[in-house]
């Protein structure tokens, strides 16, 4: 099957199996590794990419699904040389453990954002709610996020 969407900004046109996840699309078609295979069963989060501005498990996404749409993985976040809010948030927060969680967790955290300018801590935990993390105990991912609202929220009124 002929697959076209776009991928952090980039178009793409693959033949694909009609039945391949966009976990393997991405990370075996276009070395996109940031999503990981954490579970394959859309409990973990490790895979979740933003398809079409909503969080997804990318494990659970055919790849037909994703025909048309625009996909942002962790590896688009950055942009210039310069990193997203969310990303800096996450570090100077010391919300980074092990980094096995951290992609899925930042773009869960964006994905809110996108829809949700300023969360309310209770909308942060919901959102996260699909992204385990066995390291960091998510008191310092939730900081981060806040952060991150709070950051966006100042260079929105500048």
């Amino acid at each position: 099957m002929e697959l076209e969407f776009k991928v952090n900004d980039k178009a793409y046109s693959l033949e694909v199996d009609p039945e391949s996840r966009l976990l393997d699309v991405l990370r075996e078609e276009l070395g996109l590794t940031g999503a990981k295979e954490g579970c394959g069963e859309g409990e973990c989060g490790a895979c979740t990419v933003i398809m079409d501005d909503l969080a997804v498990n990318s494990c659970l996404v055919l790849a037909s699904q994703a025909r048309g749409k625009e996909i942002l993985t962790v590896e688009g976040l950055a942009a210039n040389g310069e990193l997203d809010r969310m990303q800096q948030a996450f570090i100077d927060n010391g919300a980074i453990q092990c980094g096995f969680c951290t992609p899925g967790m930042l773009m869960s955290a964006k994905a809110l954002l996108l829809r949700e300018p300023n969360p309310t801590e209770e909308e942060i935990r919901t959102a996260l709610a699909g992204n385990l993390c066995r390291c960091t105990g998510y008191v310092n991912i939730v900081n981060a996020v806040k952060d991150a609202a709070s950051a966006e929220e100042t260079e929105g009124s500048v």
